[in-house]
Parts: C-alpha cells; structure tokens; sequence
C-alpha cells in the first residue's frame, strides 16, 4: 500500500465505485454532500447546458437539458468553471467506499482555504428499477440509446441539467473481460474489449452533446488475482490503458480519473494490501485515496483537468 502525504489537515473522503456482484444491492444511498463553507453551497447563476427542451429535474424525460444550475459552464477544458460549480457523483459500493473515506470533509477542507463554495453530492446509479449494473453497456443504454426514462432511471440530460460536472464509473466486474469474437456488438452486455470500445465511442459522441458539463470517468475498478484470471487481468489493463491513452482526447469535455491505477500499483489486479475480503476496497485504502479523487475532481473543475494528474496525486 503506498503511503501518500495529504497537504491539506483533517481531510475526508468522497467517490463512487464497484459493487460485489451484478446482483447486489443497496449501495452509498443518495443524497448526501459536500457544500461551501460559509455561503450557499449550490448557488445559482452559470449559463448551464447548451442543450434545452428537457425537464429540469432529475426525474427523467426525453427532451434535452436545460443547463447547469451550479457554476458555470463548461467551455475550453482549461477554462474554470464557477467558483459554486455543483459535482453529482454515480456509483455502486466501491464509490461508497471510497466515499465513506472522507472526500465530503475534504471538499468543504478546499472551500474554506480557497473561498470556493463547490458542491458535491453522490448517489447510487443506476438504481431499482433498473438492475444493479453500471457497465459500459449499461451507460450506453441508458445514455446513448435513450432508454433511461423507459428504464426508470434519471437521464443524463436531466442530471445535465442540475450540475456541472457529472462523474461515473463501473462495478469491479466490469474487469471480467472475455477474449474477443471478432463480430463486436454495440448492443451486447457480453464484456469484451471489443464491445466496449463500441460503447464508449458511442457514449464520448454523446458526452460532448453536452459542451457546457464536464464529465470524469474513473478506469475501471479492479479484481482481486484470487477471483479473476491472469487472461482478465492483462484485458482490463488493455482497456483501461487505451482509454486514457487514444479515448480520452485533451480539449475536449471528458477527463479521466485512473482509479485502477492506484488500486494494482502498476500490476493488473487490486493489492492484498489494499483488498477487503472480496474485491471491494478496504477503509485504509478509501482514506488515502479520496484526497485524490476530490484533487482530480478540483483540477477538472478549475481547468487543470488536461494537466494535473490522471491520479490526483
């Protein structure tokens, strides 16, 4: 486990992760953030989305969002955005883990030292009705294909709409990879490099129908050695180097956060050292990484997002 020095005080935890299974359930819960110390934690003002037409909420509906109620908008990627940009955060049970480390702490930390007022809040997504599945198919589904209202869940342009930035990732069995076919599917949730890179060309399309919200994806959460295969190991490395390496394009809305790099150590699975009795992260972990996950989120926000660290370290 690799010891990092925090620079600032009394710091806490926030993120979104992986579940235990495709059949979990529950997650962090929804709701819970992170605001400005001293002033209104959301505010209002920015210019939000370029997209209009949709409802405004976070209840689904198919037209497009209305904008951003936070800070700003998106614009250049090393533009800032507003000093209240508001951060909504997706996730499973690792995201609650990493969560649950003291990211919330952290951020109001940030907002007092550098008279700030961002907002950060979480919540388990997607969630009932839809299955506990957040896989690239999954986003692609609900995302790209349009499917998130018929399935029940928010749609992006309603979550578009309510915040700047948006951040999601995937459940740990996202690093179950098969081999390749050679007949990919963008409409599979088969697990291949194959089909993914389909689906996440197709989601980037779509993220950047949203200039003016920033979106950051964590690189996938990983396996313990003991439940995965050294062939699924060496694919999940295989992909998630290729998205931050040739997906991920500098200029653009989109930024990385490289959540399996810190959880292998340069390896391809998650360390004993850092492992719970599953593939779950354990709390030392979560709490030397969150730090991280609230620096990166900061660094998006305030136009370093192509510059700082892909770790946040």
């Amino acid at each position: 486990m690799r010891l990092i020095a925090l620079s600032m005080g009394a710091v806490a935890i926030l993120a979104l992760a992986a579940c235990a299974s495709d059949g979990d359930s529950g997650g962090a819960g929804g709701g819970m953030s992170a605001g400005g110390a001293g002033g209104s934690s959301g505010g209002t003002g920015g210019t939000g989305s370029a997209n209009t037409g949709g409802t405004g909420g976070e209840t689904g509906g198919t037209g497009g969002a209305t904008g951003g109620t936070g800070g700003g908008t998106g614009g250049s990627a090393g533009t800032p955005m507003g000093t209240n940009a508001k951060v909504r955060f997706l996730h499973h049970s690792t995201g609650g883990v990493i969560w649950g480390g003291g990211v919330a702490a952290w951020m109001s930390s940030y907002n007092s030292t550098h008279a700030t007022a961002y907002e950060i809040t979480e919540v388990a997504y997607p969630d009932d009705p839809y299955p506990w599945q957040n896989y690239p198919y999954d986003y692609w589904h609900l995302w790209t294909d349009g499917k998130a209202s018929e399935e029940g869940v928010p749609t992006l342009e309603s979550m578009a709409a309510s915040y700047d930035v948006i951040v999601f990732k995937h459940c740990f069995p996202v690093s179950e990879i098969e081999a390749d076919t050679g007949s990919p599917d963008i409409t599979s949730d088969t697990k291949s490099i194959e089909n993914y890179k389909l689906q996440y060309d197709a989601l980037k399309a779509t993220l950047h129908g949203f200039p003016n919200n920033r979106f950051i994806v964590w690189t996938g959460a990983a396996l313990r050695e003991a439940e995965s295969t050294p062939e699924q190991g060496q694919r999940a490395r295989q992909f998630f180097n290729w998205v931050k390496t040739t997906w991920d394009e500098p200029g653009d809305n989109i930024f990385v956060w490289d959540f399996f790099e810190l959880e292998t150590e340069g390896g391809n699975f998650l360390t004993p050292a850092d492992a719970s009795d599953d593939s779950h992260p354990n709390d030392t972990f979560a709490q030397a990484v969150a730090p991280l996950f609230a620096q990166r989120v900061v660094d998006v926000i305030e136009g370093r997002g192509d510059t700082g660290s892909l770790t946040g370290e």
